[in-house]
């Protein structure tokens, strides 16, 4: 159950405004679009410069998101903390356990998990998994933190589910998703905060920021392929359907590509499809990727996911990655 923050930096109190706008600032929370269409436009990196985001505590004075590393990792002075709203509380950050998972010390001195709602870093051993931990580690480690709830409290690994903000108004699962420390993904029914965030991984990607550099894990693939569609509503229940749904995938260059190494998946931490070894896409050639099992012949291969489907029909994004991990293409629905 977080809290909202009625702040003291030093000896200045914010305003009294601020607690009234807290109880008013959760209430209107609507989801914005995602990077693509139902059609399934995909969603392709740019060079646009990344803007400076203004997300803020509700009921507070604006106060701009930082756009480098360096201005994030700016260490609050606030002195104390009273009067907070019913459901925020503060909390000491004791340990960061990866980009998207830290330890707090909560008021009654326990020390409990906290899972940041919103957001899906690089696993263990995957490719930018060590620079979003050292950057989350940069941004709050050893400092007192806000904890704001949304619906749930606890997830299925009884770890506290929380929007996290600094004393001096910095939203953290934005910034690591618009450092490119982690991906935007919805995890309903916690979805109040999911516009900034979708609207932060915008600014990453054009930005190419963090795990959106084309050479974040590693020397830059030439190859054109690109994921051209995602069925993700099979027919009838997609969990007794797998194979009704799958991602096909294209060349769009003039050469073959070997495909070994290369990598498929989704936004959540458990979904990897890794091509088969010596698999080749001729040019103008598709192939398509089933979620099910099945024999792989020519243009077709089968992920052989069991027990669940993999893409979500409420919105998802398919991510293609190269040998090293650099993402090559994404392609977004909703």
């Amino acid at each position: 159950m977080s809290k909202r923050a009625w702040i003291i930096l030093g000896a200045v109190a914010l305003p009294v405004v601020f607690v009234a706008g807290v109880w008013a600032g959760t209430a209107g929370q609507n989801k914005a679009a995602t990077t693509s269409t139902t059609s399934a436009t995909p969603t392709q990196r740019s060079t646009t410069m990344r803007p400076v985001s203004t997300t803020t505590i509700p009921g507070s004075a604006t106060h701009a998101s930082t756009s480098t590393l360096a201005e994030t990792t700016t260490k609050s002075t606030a002195s104390s903390l009273t009067s907070l709203p019913p459901a925020w509380v503060s909390a000491e950050v004791v340990a960061v356990i990866d980009g998207d998972t830290i330890d707090v010390r909560l008021e009654d001195r326990s020390v409990q998990p906290l899972r940041l709602i919103g957001t899906n870093s690089p696993e263990g051993g995957e490719c930018y998994a060590a620079e979003a931990t050292a950057g989350l580690t940069t941004l709050i480690l050893g400092e007192t933190v806000l904890l704001e709830p949304d619906s749930s409290d606890r997830d299925q690994f009884d770890r506290l589910l929380r929007y996290v903000w600094t004393t001096d108004q910095r939203f953290v699962n934005e910034i690591t998703v618009e450092q490119g420390w982690a991906i935007a993904r919805e995890y309903p029914p916690d979805t109040a905060r999911s516009a900034e965030l979708e609207a932060a991984q915008e600014r990453a990607m054009q930005a190419e920021a963090g795990l959106w550099a084309s050479d974040a894990c590693g020397p830059v693939v030439t190859a054109d392929i690109q994921i051209t569609h995602v069925e993700y509503d099979a027919p009838g229940d997609d969990n007794f359907n797998l194979n009704g749904e799958w991602a096909e995938i294209s060349n769009a260059d003039d050469v073959p590509v070997d495909l070994t190494g290369w990598m498929l998946r989704d936004e959540s931490a458990s979904h990897r499809f890794s091509f088969p070894d010596g698999f080749t896409l001729h040019p103008e050639a598709t192939v398509r990727v089933f979620t099910g099992c099945g024999q792989d012949i020519g243009d077709e291969l089968y992920w052989c996911n069991t027990g669940s489907a993999i893409w979500n029909n409420s919105g998802d994004t398919a991510f293609l990655l190269d040998p090293a991990g650099n993402v090559v293409y994404s392609y977004a629905y909703e």
